[in-house]
Parts: C-alpha cells; structure tokens; sequence
C-alpha cells in the first residue's frame, strides 16, 4: 500500500486565457493558483473545493450525480475548464465541485493525460515513460 501521496499543482482558469485573446481582459489578469492536492487513483478525475472555484472564478457548466467510494450519492457540479500544470507538463479538463471537500483530489483520468504515474518506493508522481518533458504534438 502506498499511502497517501501530495503533490503540488498549478489551476489556470482556461476561459481568462480565451478572454485574453479577444481583448477583454489583460494577460495578468488570468486567475491561477498553486495548490498541494491528494493524489488519488480511485478518483475519476479532478476534485476541487467550492473555495477554489470562487478564487478561481470558474463558472458551473452542469451537475452530475456522481456515487462516492463510501456508497454516498452526491449531485456535484462540473465547472468549466481549467488547465492543470504539473512540472513541465499540463492538461485541461472540468474540474467535479464536491459539496463540502476540503482538499483538491488529482483523480486517474488527469494522471493518465500527463502520462503520470506514483512511485510507491518514493511517495512522489513520476512520469509513465520517464520524467524527460513530453514534447509537442503538431
């Protein structure tokens, strides 16, 4: 068993970088912030507080009914995209708002994207593939 695993993350509000690019907000202005997360393999994909949405201004785009590893139901909402930066690597996705959370979850879907894995020897992320930057693709 591995424990748990902490790893620090970057959250970027995708839509300031849109409102960037047609001139309706300055590049400073994009709302970003670092948080440490728990790293959860059981987790769909990225879990944030309602606290983090609000300093991250990102708006609900839906709800979803989602069933939590203890058999709760919970209707959580999805909020629109962010950008998600570990390292030299990066991903967007929607983050899930659990009602009442109090810690950012980093769930398997994020980690498969920026090809990241946990070394159970170390505690820490490690890329699948190695730890050499991704590259881009054209």
């Amino acid at each position: 068993m591995v424990g748990t695993v902490y790893e620090e993350i970057i959250l970027e509000n995708l839509g300031d970088k849109y409102r960037v690019e047609c001139g309706l907000i300055k590049e400073v202005e994009i709302r970003e912030m670092t948080v440490q997360c728990v790293v959860d393999t059981g987790a769909e994909t990225l879990v944030i507080s309602e606290a983090v949405q609000q300093e991250l201004g990102l708006r609900t785009e839906h709800l979803h009914e989602s069933t939590l590893a203890n058999g709760e139901t919970v209707v959580c909402k999805i909020a629109e995209t962010v950008k998600v930066y570990w390292k030299d690597r990066s991903m967007t996705c929607e983050p899930w708002i659990l009602p009442g959370a109090s810690e950012v979850l980093l769930g398997s879907i994020p980690l498969e994207n920026i090809d990241l894995m946990v070394d159970s020897k170390s505690r820490k992320l490690v890329g699948v593939h190695g730890d050499q930057p991704l590259g881009r693709i054209w």
